[in-house]
């Protein structure tokens, strides 16, 4: 399934770290009876990002493919890929829960920006992503570097 997650949402989290997802995204679910996800610390960033269980299954074929197990540098890669992920679904309400040990991966508190970005979420602390979003001219900038403009 092809996904088009688009718009930043805020959003707080519960005492039991359940987070709503906006209706934009939630639509992008649509039909399907559970939503499983894979829940990640981005490897360039302080945010966690989101992928629906296809996209990440997809992923993982296409690094099998590139992976040597018996190489020790892509069994490290692998290792460390997939060290700090859960899986979870979204509860009856469109909720995620959101393990505590990510959280603190990406030092967030409790209120969060959700940033669809192609077929996946970004799930930053409302701080964080305030202090390393770039401003409109500094966006045109790195287009231009880019796409060569």
């Amino acid at each position: 399934m092809a996904y088009s997650f688009i718009g930043d949402f805020e959003s707080r989290a519960d005492a039991k770290n359940r987070v709503v997802l906006p209706a934009a995204f939630k639509r992008e679910f649509e039909g399907q009876e559970v939503v499983r996800l894979v829940i990640r610390k981005d490897m360039y960033e302080d945010c966690l990002v989101i992928y629906p269980y296809d996209v990440w299954q997809s992923m993982m074929s296409d690094l099998r493919q590139r992976l040597n197990p018996y190489n020790r540098v892509h069994a490290q890669f692998l290792r460390e890929w997939q060290s700090g992920t859960a899986e979870a679904q979204l509860d009856g309400n469109g909720r995620l829960l959101v393990p505590q040990r990510l959280l603190d991966v990406i030092h967030a508190a409790k209120d969060f920006v959700l940033l669809g970005v192609d077929n996946h979420i970004e799930l930053w602390d409302k701080q964080k992503r305030a202090e390393t979003s770039l401003s409109g001219e500094q966006l045109g900038e790195l287009a231009g570097q880019l796409f060569n403009a």
